[in-house]
């Protein structure tokens, strides 16, 4: 049986919470033959709840959901823009050149996906020691990311230091792989001609055969005989829910209700933007298997972004497949053109940061007949399974690594 050890520090799982691709990949790799060992921070600020580790060791090597995790001891810090995360990228990657005396089997392919681009040269060190392919995968652009959304210049002394880690990763990786549909136009608008593959997020279909239903108490939240829209997910700056509650306040129909489902750090000045709000709903976060059922309380999915030159890349949020597994209509506040929703014909496409655009793409689902929003959602749904399951996108993986594609 062929190893692959993926390297991801926000990996998680369903016990800990985000980040999960990693997780329903290497679930996929597992039934089609191949062995896992997922290489992760035992603390970062994406994780619900953090991993029991022993006193006094850095390693600790376990099972989750039937997988290996080797988590590696880290510091806290205080949330995404504190100094300590950045202090964290370097410790976890030195922590990373002596993961293989904790890890019984030798890997044939290592999969480096970071956020930072720093614990590439500990994942091209273990290339070289164990003469294994080393995928580069990028889910976040970075450098770039920083400087577009924390309005840092592209000249700054430390971007400019981890732009040479970028592209180290890009130029002495074996396989380019991104789950950004449009990463090659990166690439090319820098000067780059390697090709890189996409292989975006999914649905773990086997977690969403296997969902629970929603406690009794969160249930009675949600107000019956409402056309309810909804959002579940992260609140965060990144993902634009002002806009949302504008359009909300621009909703003048007491028959439509919104619920925003999830926690983060825009949360609270989200809930003082709502707080005049009488068709407005906020849930905690609730447990990943509850999120099917959540979703079949809603009318109508929200997803929105900022106005970001990154978005031209691509995006790939994992509740947007969840949405359109759902077979809900989606509103996507997006300026990109070949972005998923438009491609399946299973929502509205809209502006972003216009919450008028929002509010009438709201009202003209809110005023379809049922039967059309039913026919919409369900195409999202047959295309979601057609193109987006873990497997068919683990049977791309293993194509890329045995030099198929």
């Amino acid at each position: 049986m062929d190893n692959i050890w993926i390297i991801n520090e926000y990996a998680g799982n369903p016990n800990h919470g985000m980040t999960l691709r990693h997780y329903y990949l290497a679930k996929a790799f597992q039934k089609k033959g191949f062995h896992s060992t997922i290489i992760s921070g035992s603390y970062s600020h994406v994780l619900s709840t953090y991993p029991s580790l022993p006193k006094d060791v850095n390693f600790h090597l376990n099972k989750e959901g039937g997988i290996d995790f080797l988590w590696i001891k880290l510091f806290k810090y205080k949330g995404s823009g504190h100094y300590k995360r950045i202090l964290k990228w370097f410790y976890f990657t030195f922590r990373l050149f002596f993961v293989s005396k904790h890890i019984p089997n030798k890997p044939k392919y290592i999969i480096c996906s970071p956020t930072a681009p720093f614990c590439i040269i500990a994942a091209y060190y273990l290339k070289l020691k164990f003469k294994a392919k080393l995928v580069f995968e990028v889910r976040d652009i970075w450098p770039l990311s920083i400087v577009e959304i924390g309005s840092f210049s592209k000249y700054h002394p430390f971007i400019l230091f981890m732009r040479r880690f970028e592209l180290f990763a890009i130029n002495h990786s074996d396989y380019l792989v991104s789950n950004l549909q449009f990463y090659q136009n990166y690439l090319s608008k820098q000067g780059i001609t390697r090709k890189s593959h996409w292989v975006s997020n999914a649905i773990y279909l086997e977690e969403k055969l296997n969902a629970e239903p929603l406690a009794k108490s969160i249930r009675a939240l949600i107000p019956k005989d409402k056309f309810i829209i909804g959002y579940t997910g992260k609140l965060g700056l990144s993902n634009a829910m002002n806009y949302f509650i504008k359009a909300a306040k621009l909703i003048k129909s007491d028959q439509i209700h919104f619920v925003i489902v999830g926690d983060g750090e825009e949360k609270e000045y989200l809930l003082e933007q709502a707080s005049q709000l009488k068709n407005i709903t906020f849930i905690a976060n609730i447990p990943k298997t509850n999120i099917p059922d959540m979703l079949s309380q809603f009318d109508v999915c929200y997803i929105g972004w900022n106005r970001e030159s990154i978005y031209n890349y691509g995006v790939s949020p994992n509740k947007i497949f969840d949405y359109m597994y759902a077979g809900k209509p989606i509103v996507h506040s997006i300026h990109l053109t070949e972005e998923i929703v438009s491609l399946a014909n299973c929502g509205l496409r809209v502006k972003e940061e216009s919450p008028e655009d929002i509010a009438r793409a709201f009202m003209h689902l809110f005023q379809m007949k049922k039967e059309e929003r039913i026919e919409m959602g369900e195409r999202g749904k047959e295309y979601v399974l057609e193109h987006f399951t873990y497997s068919q996108l683990a049977n791309k993986y293993i194509k890329l690594l045995e030099n198929k594609l």
